[in-house]
């Protein structure tokens, strides 16, 4: 497939792992490490890019205020070569950050922008990010199905305004499904940041559907013998 599959999580076990199995990059965010249980920010970084220095990773900026913001940025972008910077699309009170978008990616920054959702913030995003310096504009497909939304028409029109735009990469983010792979690649996307859960069954699937509707069956007989129940009066 052309397009290229990273992993989403900050436990470095598993960012390991995935990298063993041959993963192109690596996504992380402050949810994530939290679950993770991460306690230190840089010493984490600093370990996930001794291990693997040779493929992207992206660490987003803690500040919510734009000189903090742009602080941590340009100290995150000396961790390495390899290094993308997470930037929110908006600050928590709804404010865009397209200017410092625009600032960092001028400085040479790899940007990471993250949080994006709606057509208008794509064409914001893009217009923001220097064609000539790499960039990603991560698009949170997911959530907008978690709420009952397509994702698609978004995406699409993505993938068409950044067509001449070999060094604008638009991602696939909050991936719930080894399905959301095949349609990303098929609608262009040159990235998909995939949580290891759902890279396990991606890297296990091609079984045929008879075959998973045998193993179904077989699950529940499992459950209802384990479960001792009857629906029958026993004579």
């Amino acid at each position: 497939m052309s397009i290229k599959i990273f992993a989403d999580g900050a436990n470095l076990e598993g960012m390991l792992e995935m990298n063993a199995k041959g993963v192109d990059g690596f996504t992380t965010n402050p949810s994530l490490m939290k679950k993770g249980g991460v306690t230190n920010y840089r010493d984490f970084a600093h370990k996930v890019l001794e291990a693997i220095p040779d493929k992207s990773v992206s660490f987003e900026v803690f500040a919510d205020d734009y000189e903090g913001m742009e602080r941590e940025a340009l100290e995150i972008k000396t961790w390495g070569d390899n290094v993308f910077v997470k930037i929110p699309c908006l600050k928590t009170d709804g404010t865009p950050t397209y200017d410092l978008i625009k600032k960092l990616s001028d400085q040479g920054v790899h940007v990471n922008v993250t949080a994006v959702f709606t057509e208008e913030q794509v064409d914001k995003v893009v217009e923001a990010l220097n064609p000539a310096v790499p960039g990603y504009v991560s698009i949170f497909a997911g959530r907008i199905s978690d709420a009952g939304s397509d994702p698609i028409p978004t995406i699409k029109h993505a993938v068409a305004i950044t067509e001449d735009r070999p060094l604008t990469e638009i991602l696939w983010a909050s991936t719930r499904e080894v399905y959301n792979i095949i349609q990303a690649e098929q609608l262009g996307v040159e990235i998909i940041t995939v949580p290891n859960n759902v890279l396990e069954k991606w890297f296990n699937r091609g079984r045929a559907p008879f075959d998973l509707s045998v193993d179904t069956v077989k699950g529940f007989a499992k459950d209802i013998s384990s479960l001792g129940f009857h629906i029958l009066p026993e004579e």
